[in-house]
């Protein structure tokens, strides 16, 4: 079945994509493997990676395609990239928290938004958070506002008592 997405992000890793790709497609239910594709010796003089090493990795997460490659230690992952995970319960922020922030930076974990292990960021969100935030009432908008900013990882019953609703 060939893909209708236009846009398709690709990660740079040093030498762990086929690692994280493992990781990542044993969190989101709905993920796959998709091709994993290998260093040959062309170019060697270049990528300097060892013919038959894993050169890329075309991945799903929840049916969005991603490619992760092998680059090099030239580039690292910050902050102004992260990926958004959309929840709807306590229980599915808690479950993509724990997932995704396990061996990850702890210093990194801030309003929702927390580093894994492979330096990659997300933003673990309940769909409440932005309705909330977005009230037409500015004194509940604004104590949720001020309830989020004190948490790391997103407490929807506090967002709620903070907000008084």
């Amino acid at each position: 079945m060939e893909s209708t997405q236009k846009i398709t992000p690709c990660l740079w890793f040093d030498d762990q994509a086929e690692e994280a790709v493992e990781f990542y497609t044993g969190i989101f239910r709905n993920s796959k493997i998709l091709n994993i594709s290998r260093y040959g010796e062309a170019g060697h003089e270049i990528h300097g990676k060892p013919a038959g090493t894993v050169m890329t990795v075309t991945f799903e997460l929840q049916g969005q395609a991603f490619t992760a490659l092998n680059g090099g230690p030239a580039f690292k992952f910050n902050e102004a990239i992260s990926f958004q995970v959309d929840c709807e319960t306590q229980e599915e922020v808690d479950y993509y928290w724990e997932k995704l922030s396990e061996g990850g930076d702890e210093k990194a974990q801030q309003c929702g938004w927390l580093k894994d292990k492979y330096g990659v960021s997300w933003q673990v969100v309940p769909g409440i958070l932005l309705k909330m935030l977005n009230d037409p009432n500015p004194e509940k908008s604004q104590r949720t506002m001020e309830a989020m900013l004190r948490m790391k990882k997103i407490d929807i019953a506090e967002l709620k008592r903070a907000s008084g609703g």
